[in-house]
């Protein structure tokens, strides 16, 4: 019986572990680029970053997109970085999406869905916000409109002026 049960634990422990650990507020951002091997991935050192995990069936998706390609206009030349993460499995669902929303920001597939596992994000979308040091500082879970979008603003400009 103690050999089911610890393996039981382990079974279920191991997942749970690597997301539920992994990205946090109060935690460092993992290297990106060991998650998402092959894609382009901005350099973040430094820089405020907002990380956001999308969809193309992701209803508030749309909504946001909009939304962060207006903070990148704005607060890029300030030391923002934006980058999206498409969990998309389907490649031709996920271009057709950033086609669609006429993206500004960096976007990455992460058809592989292991950035995805990682972060744990807990609905679409979801957004990290780390600050100059690496550290996450913020998260949102799913996009409510105006509401949301103020508290990008306080937040990312709060962010870009602890590094001044």
């Amino acid at each position: 019986m103690k050999n089911i049960i610890t393996a039981f634990l382990l079974t279920c422990s191991a997942p749970i572990l690597s997301a539920a650990d992994g990205a946090k507020v109060g935690r460092p951002v993992p290297n990106l680029s060991q998650l998402l091997p092959g894609a382009s991935v901005p350099n973040t050192a430094g820089k405020v970053a907002l990380v956001d995990f999308w969809a193309s069936w992701c209803g508030p998706c749309i909504q946001s997109f909009p939304v962060l390609n207006k903070l990148q206009s704005k607060y890029g030349s300030k030391g923002l970085v934006i980058i999206g993460v498409g969990v998309d499995e389907d490649a031709a669902k996920y271009k057709a999406f950033a086609d669609k929303m006429k993206v500004s920001f960096t976007i990455v597939h992460d058809a592989s869905h292991k950035a995805a596992d990682f972060f744990g994000p807990p609905s679409m979308p979801t957004s990290y916000l780390v600050d100059r040091k690496g550290m996450i500082r913020y998260l949102h879970t799913g996009f409510k409109g105006a509401k949301t979008e103020a508290e990008y603003v306080t937040e990312i400009e709060s962010l870009l002026a602890e590094g001044k």
